[in-house]
């Protein structure tokens, strides 16, 4: 069913589910797995002109470093790559370039926090990709949720 599987990460803790999904689904159908980062350019473009190399060279140490994450927990044998460029573009590129068959991507990201159920990026990956896109949600966040509402309804 699936022969190639790509998952999104930026390195933030929300996307951990989402890697260890992808890697868990890639095993069953014997699927190869792409992990894939994307330096966004906005956030380049946004910061002041002097200091956009340096912001670039730290995206791109950050987002190696997501990428080595994949890469101990996978083993040998995952493709990774480094993309600059608007994240949900060049998620649905990728995953067109390597004849993907689907994606997986946390449903909040770096900047998602403040997004009520999708982040911004997973939300167009989803409205715009050529393929199916598996969305994970981080399971802590609703553990504590429902503790603190648990906590509230016995006090």
């Amino acid at each position: 069913m699936f022969d190639t599987v790509v998952v999104a990460t930026d390195g933030s803790d929300s996307v951990e589910r989402a890697v260890d999904v992808a890697l868990d689904l890639a095993a069953r159908f014997d699927a190869s797995v792409h992990a894939l980062s994307v330096v966004d350019e906005g956030e380049v473009d946004a910061s002041p002109p002097q200091l956009r190399e340096e912001l670039t060279t730290a995206l791109e140490t950050h987002a190696e470093a997501a990428l080595g994450t994949v890469r101990d927990r996978a083993g040998p044998g995952i493709e990774t790559a480094i993309r600059e460029g608007q994240p949900a573009t060049e998620i649905c590129e990728y995953a067109r370039a390597t004849d993907a068959d689907l994606i997986v991507t946390g449903t909040r990201g770096r900047h998602g926090e403040n997004r009520l159920l999708l982040g911004s990026v997973a939300e167009r990956v989803v409205r715009t990709a050529p393929i199916p896109v598996l969305t994970v949600r981080q399971l802590e966040e609703v553990a504590e949720d429902e503790s603190a509402r648990d906590e509230r309804a016995a006090a």
